[in-house]
């Protein structure tokens, strides 16, 4: 019998010949596998998944004119057109523009938003609602406006433009739409050039009052109609705005110009939605600066740290329980063969043989609990993405790999004490002992 055929017999008969002991090794590295390939999965696919869902909750990027002629003309459509084509390169992205003026009803000032009611009920997805989104000739208002106003669906207002309190609308425009995080500043200053330059043209021409649109008189509350069809309710800044449709408040402030804030949802997060940005504010041609609303962003990257924080933490401890397990299997293991190997070394058997076997034999405990474990903890971790967010994850080919040499690994490092101590035992003394 070769020296190979020798060393394949003695490890088979180590193995199967020692049921439980492999057991309680392959089960040792059967747990720490499942646990720790379950735990990578989700790490992996959480973050994408909690990115998706965020996207429900509003725009984590917005774009503002960069200029002061920006600001007065506001974003055209075809500069929105470029700027989504930009974001969009390699990513999923959804986008809503907003026109600001500034309005009067019954002598009090409120702010209007001129919107695409598809994009923005499509970008928004968690506003509350009740009633219908604007349309044509009527208007969805705020549950603050609703409030102050004494007014419910089915309602109706008349609403009056004048150019010269279009700078009033700055403030709470822009904050509707940063909710004071770091992107106020750009909004605000954006909105804030807008208005003041109608400010100023329109103590220029001194607009008469005409369809409703323009009046001079503080006290006038004269303006069109509108019907209230729906009242939105968030809890947040957008409860102090009316929302129309663009048409409509083109129609109302007598001219037509381009958005004041662009919101886009983009699906990305990180080092990858700055790199947009920081792609955006450095092209000369973009007319345009763009920020992230640090709500969003700050809120994902918070709860995906706290998740692999929470990762390390208990891979730690898995880590430690598994080669804990191991060990003490393989020391179980040496002790009870210990007359045979001091026996083995008696006939002139040298301790790298030996030490290479018991590492062998570790191994292929490792591989099973890791092919087993590696199993589990993908059905673990399917259940557990199912639950949570309603999705199914797919098998990762490269993360199992890693979950099996991890677990081989494991095993190996754990019986590195208990091989040195069976590599030197002295023959001489196990067979006066026998």
């Amino acid at each position: 019998m070769t020296n190979r055929k020798m060393f394949f017999t003695m490890l088979w008969g180590a193995v199967f010949r020692r049921r439980s002991r492999a057991m309680m090794a392959v089960i040792a590295s059967l747990v720490g596998a499942a646990t720790l390939f379950c735990l990578a999965s989700v790490c992996v696919a959480v973050p994408q998944q909690m990115n998706e869902e965020m996207r429900a909750y509003g725009a984590n990027l917005i774009v503002t004119p960069a200029s002061a002629t920006g600001k007065s003309q506001g974003i055209d459509t075809a500069t929105v057109r470029n700027v989504t084509a930009l974001i969009g390169a390699g990513h999923s992205v959804k986008s809503a523009a907003y026109r600001y003026e500034s309005v009067r009803i019954n002598s009090a000032p409120y702010t209007i938003a001129g919107v695409d009611v598809k994009a923005v009920r499509a970008l928004n997805r968690h506003w509350n609602v009740t009633g219908d989104w604007p349309g044509s000739d009527n208007v969805m208002v705020g549950r603050d406006v609703a409030d102050a106003l004494g007014v419910k669906v089915g309602s109706r207002v008349t609403i009056g433009y004048r150019a010269a309190d279009a700078s009033a609308s700055a403030s709470s425009s822009a904050s509707a739409k940063s909710d004071s995080d770091e992107s106020t500043e750009t909004a605000e200053s954006s909105a804030q050039g807008t208005q003041s330059t109608q400010t100023t043209q329109g103590e220029q021409t001194t607009q008469a009052t005409e369809n409703g649109r323009v009046s001079s008189d503080i006290m006038d509350n004269n303006g069109t109609e509108f019907r209230i069809s729906g009242i939105v309710d968030t809890g947040g800044n957008e409860d102090s705005i009316i929302y129309a449709t663009t048409a409509d408040v083109a129609k109302l402030a007598g001219s037509k110009r381009g958005a004041d804030v662009v919101e886009y949802s983009v699906n990305a997060m990180g080092d990858d939605l700055n790199a947009i940005v920081d792609g955006i504010n450095r092209n000369p041609n973009s007319a345009v600066k763009a920020q992230t609303v640090t709500r969003i962003t700050s809120s994902d990257t918070r709860i995906i740290a706290m998740l692999q924080t929470l990762f390390w933490i208990v891979s730690l401890v898995v880590l430690v329980l598994t080669l804990v397990g191991v060990g003490t299997t393989i020391s179980s293991i040496v002790s009870q063969r210990r007359n045979e190997i001091g026996l083995r070394k008696a006939l002139g058997a040298d301790s790298r043989a030996i030490g290479v076997e018991f590492y062998v034999e570790s191994g292929i405990y490792g591989l099973i609990g890791g092919l087993l474990g590696t199993a589990i903890g993908y059905v673990l971790a399917r259940v557990l993405c199912a639950t949570v967010f309603g999705r199914a994850i797919g098998f990762d080919w490269l993360l199992g790999a890693g979950s099996l040499l991890l677990s081989v690994a494991i095993a190996v490092i754990a019986s590195i004490p208990p091989v040195r101590r069976a590599t030197r035992i002295d023959p001489a003394i196990v067979l006066r002992e026998e």
